[in-house]
């Protein structure tokens, strides 16, 4: 049975209004793998069905959390350790030192993953910090993984990994230092986890933490916004760092052309650093 462009156009609106991703033409052939845990759930076979439980009342059908369900099924929570290794070995080779030097008088580095997914982008941070142990000796270092589905941020917080999530990105060695193989998978130790803090929040929103960020990863997540969103997303990211700040973004993906809150930071792929007012009254002027 064809699902009507009325109901895909439902669940679409409401992708977009709770997390501002657009379920474009090109990601509507998998609505109905992606949707096949809910189906199963709900006892309904297909979108239009969906859509019908939708609107009937919550005390008869599905529930309060129907709606989430739908916007978590369809979230592609893709990502693994050390995701495109090149540019994160720019973290340990040059930002963080960078970073170190900049917070020398401070000692505290704060970073922000947001769309941390399950956790992998975080705890690869983690790891290096904890290999390096006695070279941040003293220092306040905090690491926040946000994301909007609670079911990613439940995931990121256990710890726990399948042994294919564990292989994806970590070497036998990095497996045997920050996890312990249990029955359920393998669980990251303690020592490392402690580093990490998740919460459940949406990148369009407030500021997530309590002081600006020296460091923000945003990697892949801006690939599913429009230009108006997307604009708004630089925005919130812009407004989260400290002016001194890097933001990291996918190996894809740029602020140029998408925003004047960014500028490409030299010789550095996939970095960016905010544009102060005084860095646009002077490109305005001498372009």
């Amino acid at each position: 049975m064809e699902t009507s462009e009325a109901s895909h156009q439902i669940i679409a609106d409401l992708l977009a209004a709770r997390t501002g991703q657009q379920l474009t033409e090109s990601r509507r052939w998998r609505v109905n793998s992606a949707l096949a845990g809910v189906f199963r759930e709900h006892g309904i076979s297909n979108v239009d069905q969906l859509v019908c439980l939708l609107a009937t009342p919550e005390a008869e059908h599905g529930g309060p959390d129907l709606s989430q369900e739908v916007v978590e099924a369809l979230l592609n929570n893709e990502t693994y350790f050390f995701r495109d290794k090149p540019t994160f070995d720019q973290l340990p080779q040059d930002i963080l030192p960078e970073l170190a030097r900049r917070r020398a008088d401070t000692k505290r580095l704060s970073i922000w993953s947001a769309g941390c997914s399950t956790g992998q982008e975080i705890y690869s941070l983690a790891m290096l910090f904890a290999e390096q142990a006695e070279r941040w000796r003293g220092w306040t270092i905090e690491l926040l993984g946000t994301d909007v589905s609670h079911r990613a941020i439940d995931a990121a917080r256990s710890g726990l990994y399948s042994q294919f999530e564990v292989q994806r990105g970590l070497g036998v060695t990095q497996m045997l230092r920050h996890f312990d193989e249990t029955p359920q998978g393998w669980q990251i130790r303690s020592e490392t986890r402690r580093l990490a803090h998740f919460r459940q929040h949406n990148m369009l929103g407030p500021h997530p933490g309590r002081q600006p960020f020296d460091l923000v990863l945003c990697r892949n997540v801006l690939l599913y916004f429009d230009r108006m969103t997307r604009a708004t997303a630089f925005d919130r990211l812009a407004n989260a760092l400290t002016p001194d700040g890097f933001l990291m973004l996918g190996a894809g993906e740029t602020t140029v052309g998408q925003t004047e809150r960014f500028r490409p930071s030299a010789r550095r792929a996939s970095f960016f650093e905010p544009l102060c007012a005084a860095d646009e009254m002077r490109r305005l002027r001498f372009g």
